[in-house]
């Protein structure tokens, strides 16, 4: 079976780290990197840090409004599946990468897998939940990373080629947390004390591109009574300047983090704050609660379990979840167990007859 892999931001970087390692011991692969995340630091480093093979491809689209992001996408994923011939093309998530990668199959009549299919935020004007819901529909295999994500599909009439098959981040995960190495070093390099300070990420546009949000947001961090590490990321890092937004003195900024880095701080924060869905996931199977900068989020199992709470950018709430955060010791197993990337591979061939 012959596969092209559509990847394009940090997310699908870290899930593909396990399923090429899986797809490649019986099957060919190509990767194409759009160049959606084209920085070193949120790119390169999880390459060479993951053990991912080298893209074959690089589209060096970069950054730009949604409409032309994808347009050039398309033009591009289109010309190297029209070259190569694939048997399938795979696809990650929720990105314009995801999207541009189905569709442009879709048009040629390439088989599509959609590896973390069937999530849902239910937020219509959110371009990840649009993104999900057309790669969705457009998918031949939708391999679920959970129950509830093959209820949403369900709901929507979508039932043929749908498998729960678990999360591959668990995977990938897991192969960090084992190679994670000098935590002590790691931390001291970053200037913080195992389990005294909030771990921040934030990069959703809702947040970044909003001004009262972010203001909000930030304030916040500056009323906790924690030490706030914010591994930055750049757009944000441009909003902040150049809306002048003076960060509290209890933050302290890095560069964005490799990914055995970031599960490393993850691992020994005391509480996470972020508005990113895989650090949600990640937060709960490292066993550290999470305070969630959005109002609603496709990893309901989180909050459901009570390792996450929705805080969106209000301030006291924000405050209340990070002082409060005491969950349960409840169980932390919603997402499956480790081995979901054979499981992707092993549905591609029972679907195709690989």
């Amino acid at each position: 079976m012959k596969v092209v892999t559509i990847l394009g931001a940090r997310p699908q970087f870290i899930k593909a780290a396990a399923v090429s390692r899986a797809l490649r011991r019986r099957h060919e692969e190509l990767i194409v990197h759009t160049g959606q995340h084209y920085d070193a630091l949120m790119s390169d480093v999880f390459f060479s840090e993951l053990g991912i093979p080298a893209p074959d491809i690089t589209l060096q689209v970069g950054s730009a409004p949604h409409g032309a992001q994808t347009g050039r996408m398309l033009e591009g994923i289109e010309s190297v599946l029209l070259r190569e011939r694939p048997d399938v093309v795979l696809v990650y998530g929720d990105t314009n990468s995801t999207l541009a990668g189905a569709l442009a199959a879709a048009k040629l009549g390439i088989a599509i897998v959609h590896v973390e299919a069937g999530l849902r935020s239910f937020v219509r004007d959110m371009p990840e939940e649009i993104n999900r819901v057309l790669t969705d529909r457009l998918s031949t295999l939708c391999c679920c990373p959970s129950d509830v994500a093959r209820e949403n599909l369900a709901a929507e009439g979508i039932a043929n080629g749908v498998q729960v098959i678990g999360d591959v981040m668990l995977d990938a995960l897991s192969d960090a947390a084992a190679r994670g190495g000098d935590e002590s070093g790691r931390l001291a390099a970053l200037g913080v004390r195992p389990h005294e300070y909030v771990l921040a990420t934030v990069h959703r546009a809702a947040n970044t591109d909003d001004t009262d949000r972010l203001r909000a947001i930030v304030s916040a961090f500056g009323a906790l009574s924690d030490a706030v590490l914010w591994p930055m990321h750049p757009r944000t890092r441009q909003v902040l300047a150049r809306e002048s937004i003076a960060l509290p003195a209890n933050v302290q900024v890095c560069e964005p983090l490799g990914y055995l880095d970031l599960v490393c701080a993850l691992s020994q924060a005391r509480v996470a704050v972020t508005d990113s869905g895989g650090l949600q996931k990640e937060a709960y199977w490292l066993g550290v609660p999470c305070v969630t900068l959005r109002d609603e989020t496709e990893w309901t199992e989180t909050v459901d379990s009570g390792w996450n709470v929705l805080a969106d950018a209000d301030v006291d709430r924000i405050v209340h979840g990070v002082r409060d955060a005491k969950p349960a010791a409840t169980a932390r197993d919603a997402y499956g167990e480790i081995g979901a990337a054979t499981r992707v591979v092993l549905a591609m061939e029972s679907a195709f007859g690989a």
